[in-house]
């Protein structure tokens, strides 16, 4: 895909978005299901909403179509976006997404690997479902399992989005048919046969005094022989080389910093923190099993937006804010 990258002023204040996977519960254990189409960690979900009132973080939860076809997810939801207190966008899950076509398999849960019309179909639906929910259309997209494909643009375009957060930086998933985002950067983009797509990159990288090798050296100090070797885990634990991701699954506040301190230096300056909606009930994700994994979770939060609002003086934004703030930039040079 042909992206025009777009740098900021190293004056320019750090921008924080927050994207929620808002999505149905099932065992992450277990090949999907397409009968697994719980939402009762729903009636939970004002844990989130209230740490994000907290900040005056807007959060962009984008949501599958169990979350949007289900009056307990709805409901929530929906005052949240009335109050403006949240933005409401699309998260395609294929396998719990009408119309039900495909096998259910690994290749198959990336909406980017279905044929064309299937795809389309399904955010076609997906959307209309939105609208009717919600009064309103949804203008940003995030691909189930990050699964932006070849035709993904275009039906984008098609539907009148504005705004793709799929991208996981720097994650390969194409063990299993995924895409490849190892050689993407932090810095948003303009894409799409009109250059009007805005596609927001989920902010992830390397830390440490040898990040700058980037994936390629990440992939040759963790080949078999350097962890039998035992130097992975020197290279881990003097912090030479990591690789972390913005979400409060699987990474701890300080190393969220660790790799926002690096990306600020490199003149990264719009950031997106992400998790998944079931990770606020115990159970939910295999990060969050109990009470005081929550507390936890939700406290690594809390600290990190303190960090970036307060100590890096940053300011959040929803997806859709950042794109019309770029555009206005854009408009001025």
């Amino acid at each position: 895909m042909n992206r025009e990258l777009i740098s900021l002023p190293p004056e320019a204040r750090p921008i924080l978005a927050v994207v929620i996977h808002t999505e149905e519960e099932f065992d992450w254990n277990r090949p999907h299901d397409r009968y697994s189409t719980g939402v009762e960690h729903m009636q939970h979900i004002g844990r989130a909403q209230s740490l994000f009132d907290e900040f005056d973080i807007v959060p962009n939860y984008v949501i599958d179509y169990p979350i949007a076809s289900k009056e307990a997810a709805i409901l929530p939801l929906k005052s949240y976006a009335d109050s403006g207190r949240a933005l409401i966008g699309a998260h395609l899950h294929p396998w719990v997404s009408p119309p039900h076509m495909e096998t259910v398999n690994a290749f198959n849960s990336y909406p980017g690997n279905l044929p064309r019309e299937l795809e389309t179909e399904k955010l076609r639906l997906l959307t209309e479902q939105i609208i009717e929910s919600f009064d309103m259309h949804p203008l940003t997209y995030l691909a189930g399992r990050y699964g932006f494909g070849p035709n993904t643009a275009e039906i984008l375009e098609e539907l009148n989005y504005e705004v793709d957060i799929s991208p996981a930086v720097p994650i390969n998933f194409s063990a299993d048919g995924g895409p490849d985002y190892s050689g993407y950067s932090n810095h948003p983009y303009w894409f799409g046969k009109q250059r009007k797509l805005l596609g927001l990159p989920g902010t992830g990288g390397y830390a440490g005094v040898l990040h700058r090798g980037g994936t390629p050296l990440y992939n040759r100090l963790t080949r078999t022989w350097m962890r039998r070797s035992r130097l992975s885990g020197l290279v881990a634990r003097l912090r030479l080389m990591e690789r972390i991701r913005l979400s409060p699954e699987d990474y701890s506040e300080p190393e969220m910093r660790r790799i926002t301190k690096t990306l600020v230096r490199d003149g990264v300056r719009i950031f997106v923190f992400s998790f998944h909606s079931p990770s606020i009930h115990p159970g939910g994700t295999p990060y969050v099993q109990s009470e005081a994994d929550l507390k936890r979770f939700l406290d690594k939060c809390r600290r990190y937006f303190y960090y970036f609002l307060n100590t890096l003086n940053g300011i959040p934004m929803t997806p859709v804010e950042i794109r019309r703030y770029l555009e206005s930039v854009s408009s001025t040079e």
